[in-house]
Order: structure tokens, then C-alpha cells, then sequence
């Protein structure tokens, strides 16, 4: 900057700093005393390099409207939070700007609306709440965090935010959260939105009723998973997301996922959700369009949603994906929705995924794919359909897709007959899952030379089982790791003894390793709940045999290797053993032995559900074994092992096998 504007720029700062100064006292006064229904922020001061307090009084007036003027220059400064019942109008061209250095605390947001109703943000050409979402990534200058946000909503009502953009931030562009559990946001407006270069979503919504977003763009969004354009994703079964509409929006080249709805928080006594998705436009994003749900019955949302009139255009990968969603419980339907080109440079890429995983219990299905039209000059297989249960009947997802490849249209209706033909049962063998309750379990006692490596590796959620009498005391070392670029702060653990009381353990930090210690109240089957997320858990030690539970969930490792044992019970008749991987690019190899040693069974790149059935009635205990490796042309990263027919405990150690006590006549 030369000498000259230098000192121009200081003479104007120096006359608006003297204007605020002569209008400071009278229009403030009036606006205190209730005279004035409308006030401009400059009243209240300006300074170039921290306008926080002005900014922060002049919202605290509670003027009914407050205008933020366009004052030539930037309105620098640090964490804003909004009062009831204003409006807050933004001239056109006016800047808010997180003031460099500040922003220090993980959680801190440039501006929160919390508690709060009839809360306006109204702005227009040229308007911009930006953050430094580079500095937020510069662990030199921040501790890593994905919740520094541009703005966030917390169990609000009637709020309207018209005409911003919002960008640059160092969590989401705008976070519609809950700051008090039980409510949630209600009646909530986003219009004409840019969300632009945020660390981890351009929107997420965990809890509203009333939600409409429309004519809003999404984009660019990169830095911290899930990196979507926007992303439905409750935390707990108390919230909802009742009546939430999306109407002509696009989301464009965000790292992650363009319309993300993850709602496994979400159960079978939540509310039932209503979603709708009417004329948007997801265009250059990793996969357009994504549906997640829970699987167990106890699980299972309930609900609708509509996707109506939507086009999907060159996602990097699948257009869209559908995982876990059970054949009853939310409905889900496609309107005359368009896809193109996905995935055009992978064609392993399958446009459309309708997919069991993570451990689920029932059969998924429940998807109307409506009238879709496909244009996709790759050869290959538009649909991909798996299940990992196998219970027989009609497939339950349905439509009528349009495909026009290289100059040819073809008409498939996706009928019962047409689903079977294509995607046969992937079980041969139904063999139902061993009810646990109201069983006794005591150890196994079975001979056996410990494996080398005690050591287990689980992902997601994971529960291990250790049996304990009375008065011992129990030790488990655990560390919670990251994988890739994963963000965390605690791994909960959810004690439960053998008569289903809460046993207190404590937290573990991200990245820390950490012995928890309990004592044996009664003696009996002990299960410790792990809430792992995308992390991992690395269980190092026990001062007892622990074996892994899938009494509830499929377990779930990460690059599992090595020996692991299981025990069928005398008098088994059938049972099985079910094992995947996740997609189709990562799986596991999978040797099973039996009491003897034998080799019996052995199968490589598993990635879709395979089944290892057993029919032999046996006359004791039998403990066999398992090899898990990496398997010889994918990577082994995320895979399942499900047991059926027998108790669900997984060990690397045979001593910390368990049988069920036998019921008294």
C-alpha cells in the first residue's frame, strides 16, 4: 500500500471513528429508552481491528432491527451470540470476519443463536460471514477441531437466515444443533444460502421439526469427515427431524457427500421422521446422494421420505447409496430423479447401492426407486443389491430405470422376479441368531494354549465380555486410535453386569491408552459397551480373559488379523458363521478348523457376505478356531464376523469362552 492511501485510509477511519463518536450517545439513548424501532450498528463504535464489543452491544439493545452498515471497511471480530426476538438486516457488501488468533477453544462459532425465537439474519449481494478455516488446520497455530463454526442454531425457534454466505469456516457453514436435551429446532428458514470452503459440512442438521432449505448452494466443503454438502445426522433417539424439506439446492464439489442423511441415532422410538428432497442438484460431489439407517427392530426408524424431481450428475463415485435401511420402517421413495456419469473413472463405481453393512440384523429393502433415468456410457451393472440375512421372500425394491448408454435406452422394471434372477439369496443356510435371554453364562473351561497376541482391533461399537466373580478386581487397558483424518475427544464405555446394572468406567481420550478399573459387585457375565465411531479401539491387555460379544451387532474390526476361537456347545445341531467386508474394495480372508485342528473351510477376498454353515449334532463342547488374514487382492481394512446358532463370544484367548448353564428341570 503506498504512503498516500495509507494515510487516507487513517483520515477515513479517523472521521467515521469521529462521526460514531458525535452520533454515539443520542441514537444509542433512543434506542435504550425504546424510541427507536430500527439502529444501525456503527452506533455503537467501529474499529477496524476488533468490533466486537460494538457488534455485541448493538445486538444486546434488543432493537427489534438491527442494520450491520457497510462502513468501507471489514467488521473484524470475535464470537457473536444473538438475542430473542431481532432482526438483523446486513448491508449490501458488508464483511464479518473471524478476528485472526481468536477462535482458540475447540467449540468457539463466530455466531450462535441458542435458546432463542424470532431471530432474523437477513442479508444480500456481497455479504459475508467468513472465518480462517486454513489457520483452524495449522495444528502449529490450533488444537484440531471440526466444530468451529460460521454459525450455529441450539434448540431455537423461528429462526430465518436469508442471504448469506458463510464461509471459510473451521467446522460446518451453519450447525442446527441442541443445546438443552428434548428440544429441539422448530420452524427454521434458510433461503438463498451460499455455504463455501468449510472444514467439515456446508450444513449439518442433528435435531429440527419445520425445516425448510431452499434455493441454497453447498460447495467445496473439504478438510474433516464427513466433508458433506449437507448432512442429516442426529446424535440421540430424542431427536428429530420432522417436516425437514430441501428445495432447489445444489451442492457442488464437496470432498465428501453431496445430500448425506446418516440416521442410525434415530430408532423405532423416535419420531417418525418426514423428509423431503424436491429439486435439488448434486453435481461433481464424492456420491450425490446417501441414505443410512439401523438395522435391529428395536432400531428401526419410522417415517417417509421423498426424493422428488432430483438430478445427480458425475458423482466421483456412486451416485447413490442406501446402507442398512430394513424392509420396513422409513419409507423411502424416488420421483423422476436423473443421475449422470457416475463414478465415470472407477468403473467398479456402481451407480446405484443398495447395501447390508455394519453389523446389521434384519433384511434391508423398502426402496421405490420410482421412474429414474440413468445416463451412464460405462459398461457395467447400474444396480448393486446385498443383503447379509438371507430370510427369503419378496425383495423388496422396486422401480422402473431408464438406462441410456451410448446411444441405446433400455427399460428394466425392478419386479420380484427381475430382483432374484439378478441378486440371489446370499445364505444358503437361514440359521437364526442365538437368543440370549434370560441365559446364564459361566466359563467354558476349556484347555488351551493362549494366542501370542491378546489383542483385538474393533471399529464402530464394540462389546466385550469378561466373567468375573464377586470381589475380583478387573483391569482392561484400551487405546483409542485414529484412523485416517478422523477427529475425536472421548470413547465412552457402558458397563453392564450380570444382572443388568450400570457399572461405572471411565472415559478414554483420542489418541491416549488407558487402564479402566472395576470391581465385581456380583459374580457373572460382565459386557463393557464400546462407542468407537470412525476410530478404532486397540483392546492391549486384560488382568482377565476377554472375549468379544456380538450378541447385538455383527463385530466389527479393522485390519483384524490372527487366531480367534469360539465355542459350539454339546448338543449344536446347526450353526453359522458369516463374514464380510464393507463395499466391495475391502474384505478379509477368512480359515476356519474345527475341535481337531482340521482344516474344514477357507475363503479368500471376502468382501459380499459369505456363509459357513455346520450340520452335526455334538456331543460336547468343542472349542474351534478361526484364522482372519488380509486377504490377497483388496485391502483388509473394515469386516465383519456374525455368529448363528451358537454364543456370540469371540476370543483370542480359549480360556475366556463362555457356555451357557444348563436350565434345572
Amino acid at each position: 500500500m503506498t504512503t498516500a492511501r495509507i494515510i487516507f485510509s487513517m483520515i477515513l477511519c479517523g472521521l467515521l471513528q469521529s462521526t460514531f463518536a458525535v452520533e454515539q450517545p443520542a441514537m444509542v439513548k433512543k434506542v435504550i429508552n425504546g424510541e427507536l424501532k430500527e439502529a444501525k450498528a456503527s452506533w455503537w463504535g467501529f474499529d477496524p481491528e476488533d468490533s466486537t464489543s460494538a457488534l455485541q452491544n448493538a445486538i444486546n439493545s434488543r432493537v427489534p432491527k438491527l442494520i450491520v452498515d457497510n462502513v468501507g471497511k471489514t467488521w473484524i471480530t470475535n464470537k457473536l451470540t444473538a438475542v430473542s426476538n431481532q432482526e438483523i438486516v446486513f448491508e449490501k457488501g458488508v464483511v464479518v470476519e473471524a478476528k485472526r488468533g481468536e477462535f482458540k477453544s475447540k467449540t468457539a462459532t463466530l455466531f450462535t443463536i441458542s435458546g432463542k425465537e424470532n431471530v432474523t439474519l437477513r442479508g444480500g449481494e456481497g455479504v459475508i460471514l467468513r472465518m480462517h478455516r486454513a489457520d483452524y488446520d495449522n495444528p502449529e497455530l490450533y488444537e484440531k477441531a471440526e466444530w468451529r463454526h460460521a454459525l450455529a442454531i441450539f434448540s431455537s425457534k423461528n429462526i430465518n437466515i436469508f442471504g448469506l454466505t458463510l464461509a471459510l469456516s473451521g467446522g460446518d457453514g451453519i450447525y442446527l444443533g441442541v443445546s438443552k436435551e428434548g428440544v429441539t429446532n422448530e420452524n427454521i428458514h434458510i433461503k438463498n444460502v451460499v455455504c463455501d470452503q468449510n472444514y467439515r459440512q456446508g450444513i449439518s442438521v442433528i435435531s429440527a421439526k419445520n425445516l425448510l432449505i431452499e434455493d441454497s448452494i453447498m460447495k467445496n466443503t473439504g478438510g474433516t469427515p464427513p466433508a458433506a454438502g449437507i448432512d442429516f445426522e442426529p446424535n440421540r433417539p430424542s431427536e428429530q427431524l420432522v417436516n425437514c424439506v430441501m428445495r432447489n439446492c445444489l451442492t457442488e464439489n464437496n470432498e465428501g457427500i453431496g445430500f448425506d442423511y446418516y440416521l442410525p441415532n434415530l430408532h423405532a422410538d423416535s419420531v417418525p421422521a418426514s423428509l423431503r428432497l424436491e429439486n435439488c442438484i448434486s453435481r461433481g460431489d464424492r456420491t450425490s446422494f446417501s441414505l443410512t439407517t439401523a438395522n435391529s427392530e428395536a432400531e428401526m426408524l419410522h417415517g417417509k421420505f421423498d426424493i422428488v424431481h432430483c438430478r445427480f450428475e458425475k458423482a466421483r463415485m456412486n451416485a447413490i447409496k442406501i446402507g442398512r435401511k430394513p424392509v420396513n420402517g422409513l419409507s423411502v421413495r424416488f420421483r423422476d430423479c436423473v443421475v449422470v456419469s457416475p463414478g465415470v473413472e472407477n468403473k467398479r463405481m456402481i451407480p446405484l447401492v443398495v447395501t447390508a453393512v455394519a453389523g446389521g440384523k434384519q433384511a434391508i429393502g423398502g426402496v421405490d426407486f420410482g421412474n429414474l433415468t440413468l445416463l451412464d456410457d460405462v459398461d457395467r451393472p447400474f444396480l448393486d443389491y446385498y443383503d447379509c440375512f438371507g430370510i427369503g421372500g419378496n425383495i423388496t425394491v422396486k422401480g422402473t430405470i431408464v438406462l441410456q448408454r451410448q446411444g441405446r435406452k433400455e427399460t428394466y422394471k425392478l419386479t420380484p422376479e427381475w430382483m432374484q434372477k439378478n441378486f440371489p439369496q446370499v445364505l444358503t443356510e437361514n440359521i437364526p441368531a442365538l437368543s440370549l435371554e434370560g441365559k446364564t453364562f459361566i466359563p467354558a473351561e476349556m484347555s488351551g494354549v493362549p494366542a501370542a497376541s491378546l489383542s483385538y482391533s474393533l471399529r464402530s461399537q464394540g462389546t466385550l465380555a469378561v466373567w468375573a466373580a464377586a470381589g475380583e478386581v478387573v483391569d482392561l487397558t484400551l487405546e483409542y486410535a485414529q484412523v485416517g483424518n478422523y477427529g475425536g475427544s472421548f470413547m465412552k464405555l457402558k458397563g453392564l453386569s450380570p444382572t443388568g446394572k450400570n457399572v461405572k468406567l471411565d472415559k478414554i481420550p483420542f489418541k491416549e491408552t488407558k487402564t479402566v478399573r472395576f470391581t465385581a459387585a456380583e459374580t457373572g457375565l460382565y459386557q463393557m459397551g464400546l462407542n468407537i465411531g470412525s476410530n478404532r479401539c486397540v483392546v492391549l491387555g486384560s488382568s482377565k480373559p476377554v472375549a468379544l460379544s456380538g450378541v447385538d451387532k455383527a463385530i466389527h474390526f479393522i485390519t483384524a488379523a490372527g487366531d480367534f476361537y469360539f465355542l459350539v456347545p454339546a448338543g449344536t445341531k446347526r450353526f453359522g458363521l458369516l463374514f464380510y467386508g464393507d463395499g466391495t474394495s475391502e474384505g478379509i480372508r477368512a480359515t476356519i478348523f474345527n475341535a481337531a485342528g482340521e482344516q474344514i473351510w477357507d475363503q479368500d477376498e471376502i468382501t459380499r457376505p459369505k456363509m459357513f454353515a455346520y450340520e452335526k449334532v455334538t456331543e460336547k463342547d468343542e472349542v474351534w478356531k478361526v484364522l482372519l488374514r488380509k486377504p490377497t487382492g483388496i485391502v483388509c481394512e473394515d469386516n465383519y464376523v456374525d455368529f448363528r446358532g451358537i454364543p456370540p463370544f469371540f476370543a483370542r484367548d480359549p480360556r475366556a469362552l463362555l457356555r451357557v448353564v444348563p436350565k434345572k428341570n
